[in-house]
């Protein structure tokens, strides 16, 4: 049984929609320090892309939620590392809090382009 009640990942019309991915471990648990939340909250976004037969290259946008908006810095040099150019669209959002003491949160829509 889910924890949650909605899906992490849900396909409809080719299009992949991943909900919000935090910067834990496997375990759940979350990971300090400001690049190694970003490189958790991308392997549990990349994770969640996987249980809908997809993956970074399909993704079109993505959405971060951050606690601290000068994370902005680290997380543009991330997204370069993690997206080849032409890079997907993206928002970056600061909030009060996250889930379970995670730092980052990454949402996604992805588009099969094969």
């Amino acid at each position: 049984m889910n924890a949650h009640p909605y899906s992490p990942a849900f396909v409809a019309g080719g299009f992949g929609f991943v909900s919000g991915a935090l910067s834990v471990d496997e375990s759940g648990i979350a990971v300090p320090g400001r690049s190694e939340a970003l490189v958790a909250a991308a392997a549990r976004l990349s994770e969640r892309l996987g249980a809908i037969g997809m993956s970074l290259e399909d993704v079109v946008k993505t959405t971060y939620f951050v606690t601290d908006v000068t994370l902005r810095d680290e997380a543009n040099s991330h997204y370069e590392l993690l997206f080849e150019s032409p890079r997907p669209a993206r928002s970056f959002v600061e909030v009060a809090a996250l889930p379970y003491g995670a730092t980052v949160e990454i949402e996604a829509i992805a588009h099969r382009r094969k």
